[in-house]
């Protein structure tokens, strides 16, 4: 069955998403997927989203028919290439479905093309994406967010969203330090000083009062979003705690900013006490 061709927009659309700077195919990879199709790479030298449009654009019109541009999206996005990066995987597909629903397809969780509707405005196309998914995208939410929320945010659950993402902050906090607990307690033995006075794990250098206080602060903004959201979800049904589309974005974003600094964050290893 032949594939109508994509107009030159949508075919530029799509290998903008392929291709995009920080997060797509890496120009290695674009010449590896080519070869492996029989694609000819007229340009290796120009941008990647410059080079994947030349390639796929000429071969779609010398074959009348875009079979070799949906085998290259397809093959790209092979759900086995993503075993390490889930999320990688689920922000692509996201943003390719927003482009794809304009010429009446979507890219499913197998990696292969569907034909659908024709999405005719913004919106329509994405509801079809997920509007949730592609806001937390714009804002560029941490990808430890998303991996630990994925089968939540596509089916718009947003209790248990919000409740895996919580979650993820204290496992990063455990995997950063060794420690065992959860909540709030977990947060004041790795960013308390306790009885030393001295944290496992410092946003900053902690020499200055506005230091120590931005330590307090990030300290205290984790422990209120654990007692605001993991402990009522932990403990509340669905249906008697409603979870807003805003509010999961809202938190989700909160989660987003306290993974960054977790990462950033300094280790300060604890001195053996001598007896």
């Amino acid at each position: 069955m032949a594939i109508p061709s994509f107009s030159a927009v949508h075919l530029q659309r799509i290998c903008d998403v392929l291709a995009e700077t920080s997060t797509g195919l890496s120009n290695t990879e674009i010449a590896s997927l080519l070869q492996h199709l029989g694609i000819d790479d007229p340009s290796p030298g120009i941008t990647k989203r410059q080079r994947l449009f030349a390639a796929l654009n000429a071969r779609q019109e010398r074959d009348r028919c875009a079979n070799l541009v949906a085998a290259f999206m397809q093959t790209a996005m092979e759900p086995v290439r993503f075993t390490d990066n889930r999320a990688t995987f689920d922000l692509r597909r996201s943003a390719l479905n927003e482009v794809l629903a304009f010429s009446g397809y979507s890219l499913g969780e197998d990696g292969k093309l569907r034909v659908g509707a024709v999405a005719r405005t913004l919106d329509e196309a994405e509801q079809r994406a997920g509007r949730l998914r592609s806001e937390l995208r714009r804002r560029q939410v941490h990808p430890d967010v998303l991996a630990f929320c994925r089968a939540e945010l596509l089916q718009k659950n947003y209790f248990h969203a919000v409740f895996e993402a919580t979650k993820s902050v204290a496992d990063k906090i455990r995997g950063r330090t060794g420690l065992t607990g959860d909540t709030a307690a977990l947060v004041d033995q790795a960013f308390g000083g306790g009885q030393t006075g001295i944290p496992l794990l410092a946003f900053n250098s902690l020499q200055t009062d506005t230091e120590r206080s931005e330590q307090s602060g990030l300290t205290n903004l984790m422990k209120g979003m654990f007692g605001a959201f993991r402990n009522v979800t932990a403990h509340a049904p669905r249906v008697s705690w409603e979870i807003t589309e805003q509010d999961a974005l809202d938190l989700l974003t909160i989660a987003s900013l306290l993974h960054r600094r977790i990462d950033a964050a300094i280790s300060i290893p604890r001195t053996p006490s001598v007896s």
